[in-house]
């Protein structure tokens, strides 16, 4: 490999990031640049299902693990894994030149569908409609999706829509959002070869 290469070689956008409170502790590690391989233990099962879908689908390699007070509820763990997963991406991102910045996607799973668009804007904003049609799913509170995301948005950095537009099923609707979060996810953070080393905004800066 020349020297010429070497230099032409994208920096690996990894990061490592850890969080510990009195509530929880928190360690994430990802590749934004990965193919999609997960470890994960939050202790809330259907949780953990939802974390697999934004590494295989987003084809991000995601290590998450996390010990809360589970004895209370799992508000406390699941909020505070996205504000740490938020925390990593911001970080694996830096200067976000040629980034594609914007992402969206469409998922269904039977009766569900969900769609995702997201903008690696540098304002946190999340605006979410997802009416879910149960309050538990297994053993997590469905609430608690708008507190993941929030958290993520807030430490990310990114202005987020997120709208279930069919579902009967919390599972299913819960299923398609996560999914449609990855493929929006993959896309916004896609880096474009048409503007490689360009910061996507009119201002400079983002």
């Amino acid at each position: 490999m020349t020297t010429s290469t070497i230099a032409s070689l994208p920096a690996p956008r990894t990061a490592e990031v850890s969080r510990n409170t009195a509530e929880t502790k928190i360690t994430v590690k990802l590749n934004l640049d990965g193919t999609g391989q997960a470890s994960l233990a939050t202790g809330i099962g259907f949780f953990d299902h939802m974390l697999d879908q934004i590494a295989r689908h987003g084809l991000i390699d995601l290590d998450i693990h996390a010990v809360g007070d589970l004895h209370i509820d799992g508000h406390h763990t699941v909020e505070d894994v996205g504000i740490t997963l938020g925390q990593a991406v911001a970080q694996a991102v830096g200067d976000k030149k040629g980034l594609r910045r914007y992402g969206h996607a469409y998922v269904p799973l039977d009766e569900a569908l969900s769609r995702v668009v997201i903008d690696f804007s540098g304002r946190p904003g999340l605006v979410m409609n997802v009416p879910f049609k149960s309050g538990m799913i297994g053993t997590f509170d469905s609430q608690l999706a708008y507190e993941f995301f929030q958290g993520f948005v807030n430490h990310a950095f990114v202005t987020l829509h997120i709208d279930n537009l069919k579902g009967e099923n919390a599972h299913h609707q819960a299923e398609t959002v996560f999914k449609a979060f990855a493929r929006a996810l993959r896309m916004a953070l896609e880096i474009d070869p048409r503007s490689v080393g360009v910061i996507p905004s009119t201002k400079g800066s983002l």
